[in-house]
């Protein structure tokens, strides 16, 4: 009876360690602190920046898809200058906006980066998801770089892949 009992409590530590994340966003950034004063931003110069991410992909045919974490990193390549983001938009496979992420101006500090974290079990963006981003930064300042990070583990199989983002104004 001793064994049952304690073959009960290590079972029932295994599920409790299970992974319960769901569709629940786990947002790390919190972007209010960041926000920028709209004065000083004046003399800088714009950007637009389109990132491809993937929620899923296709497995074996286009009935079939498979699951993915993504994390889009956002990058101030700049040793002395913070850089501005206006504009940080997700979109889905259809063109419809699932999640602005900010609403005014925040800035990277000098070679900073922050990540968004898009849930494995978080398929609303499908196998054609996308970013927007609207930047500023000084003049002479090297441009950011938004990179997407795919990743996804089943058993003892791992698939992982990046997408790099272009500008496109």
């Amino acid at each position: 009876m001793k064994r049952i009992i304690i073959l009960f409590f290590v079972l029932f530590g295994f599920y409790s360690c299970g992974n319960h994340l769901g569709n629940e966003e786990f947002e790390k950034i919190n972007w209010k602190a960041r926000q920028a004063n709209l004065n000083t931003l004046d003399s800088l110069e714009t950007g637009r920046s389109y990132l491809s991410v993937y929620s899923q992909i296709y497995s074996y045919s286009q009935h079939k898809t498979y699951n993915l974490t993504a994390m889009v990193s956002l990058r101030n390549t700049s040793i002395n200058d913070s850089i501005y983001l206006y504009k940080v938009d997700y979109y889905d496979t259809h063109g419809t906006l699932l999640k602005s992420y900010i609403n005014k101006p925040v800035y990277l500090a000098p070679m900073e980066t922050l990540d968004i974290v898009i849930n494995e079990a978080d398929i609303e963006g499908g196998t054609g998801s996308n970013f927007i981003f609207d930047w500023k930064i000084p003049k002479n300042s090297p441009e950011p770089i938004f990179e997407g990070v795919m990743t996804s583990t089943a058993g003892q199989q791992g698939l992982s892949f990046i997408t790099q983002a272009k500008q496109i104004r």
